[in-house]
């Protein structure tokens, strides 16, 4: 309760030099406070909470200044306060009533002569304070020092008064001196009802435009801020308004316009690669179990899967051999689950300053969280984390931190993030990524099997344009007997070049003596694809689903003579 004595009686200490200019009574609280260790308490509740109890110094971490000005402005209205507004360009704004009656408001440009108003000013008050985050940081030089021990001077002189100080930034770097005065808030991204809010906004305001279509039904309306997850209200707003002036409509085809508002995020991050994938499942041979496990998880990251009880999944491993269609795989799952797709290069997050590469680390996720839902691609994991386990007498110890990062927000994400690790090495992959709560299922996917190679020779001579019911694609599927799909592909380009070569188009004969011309990787690397063969075995499921051959029934053998 804000009023100048507590529900006990027990009255607010006086405030320091200040005897003859009490502040003027409080009213009672317009709202109550929620009940201790029932729920958790809001951002809004929170803010309100920590206003009351008399926390001088809070720092919000955000981009939207737009919806914390909102959001302190119905706090300060609810708790008879002023909010007043500072930034380095205009200096604290007087309010408009102030500002009709010819109120002087001074010259508070300098963060120095702001700290010293918000501190003679004797109403109650939230003073926001944008873009003020550089001036609480280390600096060369100590160029912040005085303004960092003004602050906290602040931090001890409001404690005993009726304001408080809310710093609004997207960056936080804390001076050592003011860890301890000040207290950080994240402030989350907008949330369904936010969206739906502004899409009611944007329909009212473009509802008498004859030529403009919104077309939007409840259930297009889940979809479309399903997509917008991660944007910001701003982002959103000009996401819909650059739809409407692209094609004159708003409806939930538009999904892909919000996603390459998405993109731009990513591009800014320069950590992760954004992926534009046009693959298909259809594009990819074989596979059946995996496909299926992908395909009863497509709805998963939707609110009605929420409210049936069901967690986001988290993500899957594909170990198996090279040019199997694993990479190809999780294009095909962006696709088909209409989600983002980012590469997280590994190699890229290393640095050679110490500290940078967990850092990067940690950036590249929570952009990644920053956009979700969407798939975070990690290829090739076994290399990324080959040298981990010998971490500390190869490079001090880097990669090993870094996996540690990555290990712990695998376990403890809550993001809808799903992760497609790929791998083609089971030995450098440690065991701690492979125990079950990080990632879903390990699917292993082998070589293609006689009725898979035909769908691979079928899928790439369409591709380029040439009637598959023209080849004889069982004779190609016995031909290319442990071969991969990628080196299937290649044996249809090289057949292509020599065609091209003989003036002639492509035919079976062709792609057999191309055929003859490849070693394949499984007779190459024979052992190690035992090897791998060998682990999977009860320890993953398999992608293919084995058909058991039937065996003839055995028949009684008589002697008769």
């Amino acid at each position: 309760m804000d009023s100048a004595a507590n529900s006990s009686g027990a009255s607010l200490p006086s405030v320091p030099n200040a005897a003859a200019r009490k502040p003027a009574p409080r009213p009672a609280a317009a709202t109550p406070a929620p009940a201790r260790g029932r729920c958790r308490l809001t951002l809004d509740q929170e803010v309100d909470v920590l206003i009351r109890a008399r926390y001088p110094i809070i720092f919000i971490r955000t981009y939207e200044e737009e919806r914390a000005e909102h959001l302190l402005r119905s706090i300060a209205e609810r708790r008879n306060k002023k909010l007043l507004v500072w930034t380095v360009t205009q200096g604290i704004q007087k309010p408009e009533a102030e500002a009709a009656r010819g109120k002087p408001g001074g010259r508070t440009n300098d963060p120095l002569t702001a700290l010293d108003s918000i501190l003679d000013s004797v109403e109650p008050a939230i003073f926001l304070m944008k873009d003020f985050h550089p001036y609480m940081m280390p600096t060369p030089c100590n160029r912040n020092g005085h303004i960092i021990r003004r602050l906290r001077d602040a931090a001890i002189q409001l404690r005993d008064t009726y304001k408080t100080i809310v710093v609004v930034g997207p960056l936080l770097n804390l001076a050592p001196e003011l860890e301890k005065d000040v207290t950080i808030l994240d402030f989350p991204l907008p949330t369904t009802r936010e969206f739906n809010a502004l899409l009611d906004r944007i329909v009212s305001d473009v509802k008498e435009n004859s030529q403009l279509e919104i077309a939007i039904d409840s259930h297009d309306r889940e979809r479309l801020f399903h997509a917008a997850r991660g944007l910001t209200l701003r982002e959103a707003e000009n996401v819909f308004a650059k739809t409407l002036v692209v094609d004159g409509k708003l409806t939930a085809d538009d999904i892909d316009m919000v996603y390459s508002e998405k993109q731009q995020i990513i591009r800014k991050s320069g950590l992760l690669e954004y992926y534009e994938s046009d693959e298909r499942l259809g594009h990819v041979a074989g596979l059946n179990n995996l496909k299926d496990w992908f395909k009863k998880r497509s709805i998963a990251f939707s609110d009605q899967a929420a409210r049936f009880g069901l967690p986001s999944p988290r993500g899957v491993l594909l170990l198996g051999v090279q040019g199997c269609g694993k990479s190809l795989i999780a294009k095909a799952v962006s696709s088909f689950w209409r989600l983002p797709l980012l590469r997280f290069d590994v190699g890229r997050m290393f640095s050679s300053l110490v500290g940078s590469s967990e850092e990067n680390v940690r950036r590249a996720i929570q952009t990644a969280e920053s956009v979700a839902p969407a798939i975070l691609w990690i290829d090739e994991i076994d290399k990324a984390l080959a040298g981990s386990t010998s971490s500390a007498g190869s490079d001090g110890g880097t990669s090993s931190r870094v996996f540690g990062t990555l290990l712990t927000w695998l376990s403890e994400k809550s993001s809808p993030v799903f992760v497609i690790a790929t791998a083609n090495d089971i030995s450098h992959l440690p065991p701690e990524l492979l125990r079950k709560g990080r990632l879903d299922e390990i699917f292993f996917v082998d070589l293609p099997n006689a009725e898979e190679r035909k769908d691979v020779f079928q899928i790439h001579l369409q591709r380029r344009g040439r009637d598959a019911a023209r080849f004889d694609l069982d004779a190609l599927a016995r031909a290319c007997e442990g071969y991969s799909g990628a080196e299937i592909e290649e044996s249809v380009v090289s057949g292509l070049f020599d065609a091209f070569s003989q003036k002639s188009d492509l035919t079976t004969d062709i792609l057999l003596n191309s055929l003859q011309q490849t070693v394949p990787l499984s007779r190459t690397m024979s052992e190690e694809l035992n090897r791998l063969r060998t682990w999977a075995a009860g320890r993953a499921r398999p992608a293919t689903g084995t058909e058991a051959a039937a065996k003839p029934e055995a028949r009684r053998k008589i002697e008769l003579v």
